[in-house]
């Protein structure tokens, strides 16, 4: 099992810490992931580690797929394929409805679909085979519809091709994993219990038999956030996390419309998500934190002092030798934290 770390996406400054970036590269960290919102690009914070690094692979964890054509995507992927020597992960998702018609100003549709012919015409363009057609739902090349000129006619890339960059999914619901397990090469789930792999196990070995070819977990990657609270008050740890896992399962869309909320039923904590869910909508966002389950911390996050997380390990190191969990992607900014978990995963 390979680690990674997270650094999300910043605030009204762009910070990129350098310092533990190359700090995790020299301890045998295996990827470093940026992000985007409705601020800063994952892109261009991709391009800069990558420029300022040498080993560590860097990946977007993730470009927003509405926000770009599938072929500037493929432009972008290859191009920093070529740049970095093959450290560059293209890390891709679908984003929500409200940042994607909000600030994008496109159609949110079909996001399953989307990813889907996305990924196709991404591995048509870096297998660079012929000149590029695709007739999609979502997707067109050429490009025929109304307010065209007509004029469009197949390209094939200038560059050379590069048919083994990998391309990774965020994604959680079952036609997502699906998806993901049929034309990804890994996914992110946004939490993971490493003893439940079957929530997820399921849906990707239906894609995987969809895709054929033997694919398997011997070649995709399962590689899930799992975020780390350090306090020598167990209390404490899980509160710093309250918050972050309120939002996602009761302020992450409109009720039935949430992801998250389902995600967590499925994890076995319908009731929860469901007072949760209640509560965060109607305002009630401290009481909504109260209720998130100690259990459902434990299980998706390492909490509690330095020596229980070494201990909350173990299911992560058995996951790992199962072939469940390709990469812990860690989310803390703490060097001393990376070390421990280099110290006892690497």
């Amino acid at each position: 099992m390979k680690l990674g770390f997270l650094l999300g996406y910043s605030g009204k400054h762009i910070h990129i810490p350098l310092d533990l970036i190359r700090q995790a590269e020299s301890m045998g960290f295996d990827s470093v992931w940026t992000a985007e919102a409705y601020g800063n690009d994952a892109v261009t914070a991709a391009t800069w580690i990558l420029a300022r690094t040498e080993k560590i692979r860097v990946g977007t964890a993730i470009m927003q797929m509405p926000a770009r054509t599938p072929a500037m995507c493929a432009m972008t992927t290859m191009s920093l394929h070529q740049l970095s020597g093959g450290r560059f992960i293209a890390g891709l998702g679908a984003s929500g409805p409200q940042v994607v018609e909000g600030w994008h100003g496109v159609p949110y549709g079909r996001p399953v679909t989307r990813t889907r012919e996305y990924i196709q015409i991404m591995r048509k363009i870096m297998n660079r085979e012929g000149p590029v057609e695709f007739q999609g739902e979502i997707y067109q090349l050429p490009n025929r519809g109304p307010g065209t000129t007509g004029l469009g006619k197949p390209l094939k890339s200038i560059m050379e091709g590069a048919p083994d960059i990998p391309i990774y999914t965020a994604s959680i619901t079952p036609a997502g994993l699906r998806c993901a397990g049929e034309v990804a090469d890994g996914v992110f789930p946004v939490w993971m219990d490493p003893e439940k792999y079957a929530v997820l196990g399921g849906d990707l070995e239906k894609g995987f038999a969809r895709a054929g070819n033997d694919k398997s977990l011997r070649n995709f990657e399962v590689a899930p956030f799992v975020p780390v609270s350090v306090n020598d008050d167990l209390r404490t740890a899980m509160d710093a996390l309250r918050p972050w896992l309120a939002l996602y399962v009761g302020g992450m869309g409109a009720k039935g419309k949430n992801f998250y909320h389902d995600y967590a039923a499925r994890l076995g904590f319908e009731e929860a998500a469901e007072r949760i869910q209640t509560l965060y909508l109607e305002g009630r966002k401290a009481e909504a934190e109260a209720q998130v389950p100690d259990e459902l911390l434990d299980s998706v996050a390492l909490v509690g002092s330095k020596e229980r997380i070494v201990e909350r390990l173990a299911p992560w190191k058995a996951a790992g030798e199962r072939g469940e969990v390709g990469s812990m992607l860690v989310n803390t900014p703490d060097p001393a934290v990376l070390e421990l978990l280099a110290r006892e995963l690497l």
